[in-house]
């Protein structure tokens, strides 16, 4: 008793028995509480002045009131060092968040201008019971379908680029509907708008339907001027957000916890996707899309911990159907510049660093560019005068044969041969044609060096025609030195013209005058 009070669950058993007139031996093996203790309240049943009937009737609150039983308010501190501590705390928080700053640091200080007050173990104990009050969370009840919330993994994947053995880092991101907690992730080329405003588009096409709003921190690709109040979204962004009838949101600076469903699936993302690709290796984005989106698949089949559903069950259950529907196109950013085109009809697209070609005789004239993600278009007044596919490499070419000048296009396609391509103009020429074009191509260290000898002997074959072609290239491989020079000279020499009657099979002809094996008998 003197240790424990009875709750009061226990209080009205034993004012019940005792108004009923039970014992207390009946009552202690009824309620399991000694009789001394029964006779502790009994006594303070009695010096209430009231009968047992009318305590019965009282509230609990009441009840424990006349008995006495609530406990007196804690007295606030009265201790001097506590109250110095407590006035210093607010300063503990801010410098603890500056650079460098440890705890013993502050001790060291504290005590200091202090020499009575706090050790440093419970100097360290009182600042870590006002930081965990600091830390307290709220819970927030999602809707379904009312918010999406992005953001980009901390950490890249990667994949090898299989020309050149580089490792390419790609960022990834991370996209959630907090009410089911079904999730999209991509890895992206880099984390320009342009690939985040694509990466929302397969978000919201991965989803089947729109949510009413989305939200994100404060990056540069989502706001242009960071505000807590009132935010301002750069221009493409917003663009995008009317094309699909969705609101902005944005968290408030230094504020993760305000988007913290897609901080706690980043955490996710890390051990249900990263964690499954840690040994794979990939040798292109899409095949590195691909995998990340069966592990996501796979996430969203397991179900939450300690439910009976999976995040799938619920999406498709709850949210999918309450989504806007798609919008009948997808959104297209598009960029307008002007740009001069240069000496080698090429136009440059800044933002990435890229060249496209137009037609040469287009040179130094101002055109338009207009581009979005996937096409380039180049117009000169109206007319549009050429369209790429659009290309991310940093200081690449993108060129359409056809608008090179005649003579570029001549040393391109000398450039673009290969041996393929001489050997199989010699076979189609004839055997020993085809032969001394290997032998020209084997006397030489690199393979390279041998395609100008090779295109001599093929402006020599339409000079003289194939059947000479093949009759000096037959004379030529009695040699040993196999060039282009030494079938000029064969046919400059018409030395082709004599092959037949020096290969043609000698014959003595017939006459009387011949002995033949029957004269020596």
């Amino acid at each position: 008793m003197a240790n424990k009070l009875l709750s009061m669950h226990k209080i009205r058993q034993i004012l019940l028995f005792l108004d009923r007139g039970v014992s207390q031996r009946a009552i202690e093996k009824e309620v399991q509480i000694t009789r001394k203790t029964i006779a502790l309240y009994l006594q303070k049943f009695q010096q209430t002045g009231q009968s047992l009937t009318e305590l019965i009737k009282l509230s609990d609150d009441r009840l424990e009131q006349i008995l006495g039983l609530i406990k007196p308010s804690i007295p606030e501190d009265t201790d001097p060092r506590k109250i110095h501590f407590n006035s210093l705390i607010e300063y503990f928080n801010i410098e603890l968040k500056r650079t460098g700053v440890t705890r013993l640091l502050l001790w060291e200080e504290y005590i200091k201008e202090y020499p009575s007050g706090f050790q440093y173990s419970r100097f360290c104990d009182l600042l870590q019971d006002h930081i965990k009050l600091n830390d307290a969370v709220m819970h927030f009840v999602h809707y379904p379908a009312k918010l999406m919330e992005v953001d980009f993994a901390g950490d890249v994947l990667h994949y090898v680029d299989p020309s050149s053995g580089e490792l390419i880092a790609c960022p990834v991101f991370v996209a959630i509907l907090p009410f089911s907690g079904y999730g999209y992730v991509e890895a992206l080329p880099d984390a320009k708008l342009t690939q985040v405003v694509r990466a929302l588009n397969n978000a919201i096409d991965y989803y089947g339907g729109v949510p009413q709003t989305v939200k994100s921190d404060n990056m540069k690709q989502w706001v242009s001027k960071s505000c807590r109040y009132e935010p301002v979204f750069t221009d493409m962004l917003e663009q995008w957000a009317n094309h699909n009838n969705i609101a902005l949101l944005a968290a408030r600076p230094y504020k993760p916890k305000d988007k913290a469903s897609v901080e706690n699936n980043v955490k996710i993302t890390y051990r249900r996707v990263y964690a499954g690709l840690r040994n794979d290796t990939f040798h292109s984005l899409s095949e590195l899309n691909k995998a990340i989106r069966a592990k996501l698949d796979q996430h969203h089949q397991l179900n939450f911990q300690k439910k009976t559903f999976s995040r799938q069950e619920l999406f498709d259950s709850q949210e999918r159907s309450l989504l806007q529907p798609l919008p009948e196109s997808v959104y297209n950013i598009r960029h307008y510049t002007k740009a001069k085109v240069q000496k080698h009809y090429h136009v440059l697209v800044g933002e990435d660093w890229h060249f496209y070609s137009v037609p040469y005789r287009y040179i130094g004239k101002e055109v338009r560019i207009i581009y979005c993600t996937d096409t380039v278009e180049i117009y000169c007044d109206t007319q549009r005068i050429a369209v790429h596919t659009r290309n991310f490499i940093k200081h690449g070419y993108t060129t359409i044969k056809e608008h090179m000048p005649e003579r570029h296009q001549a040393i391109s396609r000398q450039r673009g041969w290969s041996p393929e391509y001489y050997l199989k103009k010699a076979e189609d020429n004839g055997p020993h044609t085809y032969e001394f074009f290997k032998k020209v191509m084997d006397s030489k260290l690199v393979i390279d060096q041998s395609y100008t000898a090779c295109l001599g002997l093929l402006r020599l074959m339409r000079a003289c025609g194939a059947v000479r072609m093949e009759a000096a290239c037959k004379r030529g491989l009695r040699g040993h030195k196999f060039s282009y020079g030494a079938i000029k000279k064969i046919l400059d020499n018409n030395m082709d013209l004599l092959e037949d009657d020096l290969t043609a099979e000698f014959r003595i002809p017939a006459h009387t005058n011949l002995r033949g094996p029957e004269a020596y008998n």
